[in-house]
């Protein structure tokens, strides 16, 4: 029996359709959306659309709302703030909220040396900074990114993004000296090989590319994802993390960690980063730092970070200080031990209602990821790993038809992405899993 999910109408119900096309009239047609729920209020881990129906959401606004939905602490901040002054520029003066947030960065990411951070808008604006930085400190041109990779829309981090069909299929030309690797898949490793040998394979094809693609004198940065998000929620092993950290020490380059996605406590530790132990120079992140509000964060070495001239960075609408004690907020309650606790906790409830699914349908063909980070990939056949993106999508459909809000993610779009905010009950979770299980048991019907 569904208590948390409530349906009054079929999902778009009429209301929704008239507003769903009025977006295909008055939006560009290249503006994707994964669902068709029309949202009218969002609290917690539910969803109201504009015709009745609640939803329990499994997507997080892409992982952007870690905190829940209009979290109280968040909406008392930015009121207040609101009362005070909305922007008076930080290339113009100084207020203090921006410091703060700065200090409690510098102070919670991974190393014990003097840090800085810069504060932007969006994920693709910190990328865009932490290369731009990187490459005026080392006065080198190269960039080292991997397949899979997701770092954004703009120029630079499109040229860095993988998946050229979906994000980047007549955008060209792209910017120049980027180069790209070969990330470890352990799931799709050759059947020959253990893991444990796939690993060292992909650390010595990462020797051979350093001497075929680029040389290490040339490499301003090398950015990694410690946990690839668009690509399918794929851990990095530790040890080629190790292996990039002893490269860049060797070489004067700069370790980029993009934690945009898989930051903000989303795999049980503020930055997945720090599951390896692996210190970066530099750290991206977004999305659930601001609770859906519009900020992002580079936080670095204070060298590296003091080296662009002044005035080389910035831009007018960073560091807005609605966004920023938003932001403060939302950390102040992310790095509570709680908090990092409940995310493991919900990431062992999904996992194991998956693997459980994986035993009983023969089309699950993984579940992994880190913490709260998680996918199901789906395969036509769990021998030759076939992606099955067309069950991935049919999935989907059936669920939020039901009630339940999903996405995608993975190289192939074949998986399903497990984004719930952290904050969700028990009972939610477990509901939203009945309806995957049964959708997952519809398809298999109907084929």
């Amino acid at each position: 029996m569904r208590t948390q999910i409530k349906k009054v109408s079929e999902i778009p119900g009429p209301k929704s359709k008239v507003i769903l096309a009025r977006r295909a009239a008055a939006l560009p047609a290249g503006l994707g959306k994964s669902t068709e729920v029309v949202v009218e209020k969002a609290e917690g881990a539910l969803v109201w659309d504009v015709d009745g129906n609640q939803l329990i959401d499994f997507a997080g606004g892409i992982g952007m709302v870690n905190l829940g939905h209009r979290p109280q602490v968040v909406i008392d901040a930015v009121k207040d703030q609101l009362d005070k002054y909305i922007h008076p520029g930080a290339l113009v003066t100084t207020f203090e909220p921006y410091l703060e947030f700065a200090e409690l960065l510098n102070k919670i990411t991974p190393g014990d040396f003097p840090k800085k951070t810069l504060l932007a808008n969006s994920g693709s604006e910190a990328v865009e900074n932490a290369v731009a930085i990187a490459r005026y400190y080392t006065k080198r041109p190269a960039v080292i990114c991997f397949e899979g990779a997701y770092h954004g829309r703009t120029m630079l981090t499109l040229s860095l993004t993988s998946k050229y069909g979906l994000f980047k299929k007549g955008f060209g030309s792209y910017a120049q000296d980027i180069y790209r690797f070969h990330s470890p898949n352990v799931y799709r490793r050759p059947n020959s090989m253990t893991e444990e040998e796939y690993i060292d394979f992909c650390i010595e094809r990462f020797d051979q590319n350093l001497i075929s693609h680029v040389d290490p004198s040339a490499v301003a940065a090398i950015i990694i994802e410690p946990v690839q998000g668009e690509g399918g929620f794929i851990p990095v092993p530790k040890r080629f993390l190790e292996k990039i950290r002893k490269v860049c020490d060797d070489h004067g380059i700069v370790f980029i960690a993009d934690e945009v996605q898989a930051g903000a406590g989303r795999t049980g530790k503020f930055l997945s980063i720090e599951h390896s132990g692996v210190i970066p120079d530099i750290v991206t992140m977004a999305k659930s730092i601001g609770s859906g509000l519009p900020i992002s964060a580079i936080t670095g070495k204070a060298e590296i970070m003091d080296a662009p001239h002044l005035g080389g960075i910035g831009g007018t609408y960073s560091g807005s200080p609605i966004a920023v004690v938003g932001a403060l907020a939302t950390v102040k309650e992310i790095i509570k031990p709680e908090f990092l606790d409940r995310a493991t906790h919900v990431g062992k409830i999904i996992t194991d209602r998956i693997n459980a699914m994986k035993e009983k349908f023969s089309v699950v063909g993984e579940v992994r990821g880190l913490g709260a980070m998680l996918v199901v990939e789906f395969v036509k056949d769990r021998t030759t790993k076939e992606p099955d993106m067309d069950f991935a999508m049919a999935v989907i459909k059936k669920s939020v038809s039901n009630g339940l809000i999903l996405i995608r993610a993975g190289l192939y779009t074949n998986c399903i992405r497990f984004l719930p905010p952290i904050v969700i009950t028990d009972e939610q979770l477990h509901e939203g899993l009945d309806v995957i299980e049964e959708a997952i048991q519809e398809v298999l019907n109907e084929r």
